[in-house]
């Protein structure tokens, strides 16, 4: 599916999930953000990235979204409508497709605190036959990783500790054990790094 697909004429306003970068640094203008999430996914560390938090000699860990019936996903859905739906979907397909390897899905978002049906959403998700797939490792390996790399955008081990301060402010009723896990070893790796200039 191409994002611009989804604008038909006289759709109004769509909605964009986002459970990575985004939650922090969406870079596009819109209406209005909710936190909350959807369901059938996990996210996972489980994405190379040699453009945005690492190269191409040392690619960076971001996030992806796997199928799994029995989990969900905690984010931010972000409203754009009308110029706003069409200037965002184009940044988006450069910075997600185009330099990530992801491709779009609707989903259900479901707002936090509301009783409301969900609404559909658009989200972006890699898959295994992306060429920057690197699928699972340890929290250790995965820390490790993030920890030494970055790029144009700036450190991997930013991107990695933003998202886990996202979950504890706006999502405190929410155990991330697979994000958790790879902060403190991350975390852990750096602590290891400064001792070892002293």
């Amino acid at each position: 599916m191409k994002p611009q697909d989804i604008l038909a004429p006289g759709k109004g306003s769509l909605w964009i999930f986002g459970y990575g970068s985004l939650v922090w640094k969406p870079d596009f203008k819109y209406k209005r953000s909710k936190v909350g999430h959807i369901q059938g996914y996990k996210r996972r560390f489980w994405h190379g990235d040699n453009f945005h938090r690492g190269n191409d000699e040392l690619p960076g860990r971001v996030v992806t979204l796997i199928e799994d019936d029995d989990a969900s996903t905690w984010g931010v859905a972000f409203e754009v409508s009308g110029a706003q739906a069409e200037e965002s979907l184009k940044y988006l397909n450069v910075r997600e497709t185009v330099r990530g390897g992801y491709i779009t899905k609707m989903v259900d978002f479901f707002p936090d605190g509301e009783e409301s049906s969900p609404v559909s959403a658009l989200v972006y998700i890699a898959t295994a036959d992306n060429p920057l797939y690197l699928g699972p490792a340890s929290a250790q390996e995965i820390g490790a990783q993030i920890a030494l790399s970055r790029g144009k955008s700036g450190h991997n081990l930013e991107y990695l500790l933003r998202l886990a301060e996202f979950m504890r402010t706006s999502c405190p009723q929410v155990q991330d054990g697979h994000l958790f896990s790879i902060e403190a070893a991350a975390l852990e790796v750096v602590s290891l790094l400064l001792a070892a200039q002293q």
